[in-house]
């Protein structure tokens, strides 16, 4: 059985009766989970959440919500949860790369020439603002800039409201603007040469 993405309530529910279905969610969204945990924790802790979301989300099925077509902000909430509890191993991670402006998930990108100095520069000062934040407004910082998820997806991800989102949101990007000058563009150009698209 294959399928698009928008058919996730029905893997889930068919692997009630046929658990082997359930692989099928693993194949969709298993790389990006991945990379989400990788750039949060680095490479060796990213195999293990992503095993450890897919097996709370196997264990916990049941409790999926078929009303809600795609599985994808589920499986990032049960990351995010598991990323929390590593959270001494992220601000550590963050704090190094504050430090050193290498960060060791995206240095394959980092050595194109035009980009080096700056990106390294932009990881140095983006590390120390994401460190500063509270697990909360990193969580929805992060999941919007590195996931692509939207704010309707952080707010089923996280079970918060839209709302709540979006302030933490905005307290998040204010924080981090704080930290890097002021200038806008640069958050978000940070943000993006972080997450390997500058």
């Amino acid at each position: 059985m294959t399928g698009p993405p928008g058919d996730d309530a029905a893997v889930v529910s068919q692997s009630l009766e046929r658990p082997e279905t359930f692989a099928l969610l693993y194949d969709r969204y298993a790389p990006d989970i991945h990379r989400y945990a990788a750039r949060r924790l680095g490479e060796g802790a990213a195999d293990d959440i992503t095993a450890d979301t897919f097996l709370t989300a196997f264990r916990s099925r049941a409790r999926f919500d078929t009303g809600r077509e795609s599985a994808r902000p589920w499986l990032y909430g049960i990351a995010a949860n598991l990323i929390g509890r590593h959270r001494r191993a992220e601000i550590r991670g963050l704090r190094a790369l504050a430090r050193t402006g290498t960060d060791p998930v995206a240095e394959s990108w980092t050595e194109r020439a035009d980009h080096r100095v700056s990106a390294q520069a932009a990881h140095g000062e983006l590390a120390g603002a994401l460190a500063a934040l509270s697990a909360g407004d990193r969580h929805v910082l992060l999941l919007i800039a590195w996931a692509d998820l939207s704010y309707q997806e952080v707010a089923d991800a996280l079970s918060l409201p839209v709302g709540t989102v979006r302030s933490r949101l905005n307290r998040a990007r204010r924080k981090v603007r704080q930290a890097l000058g002021a200038d806008p563009t640069v958050v978000t150009e940070s943000l993006e040469v972080a997450h390997g698209q500058g």
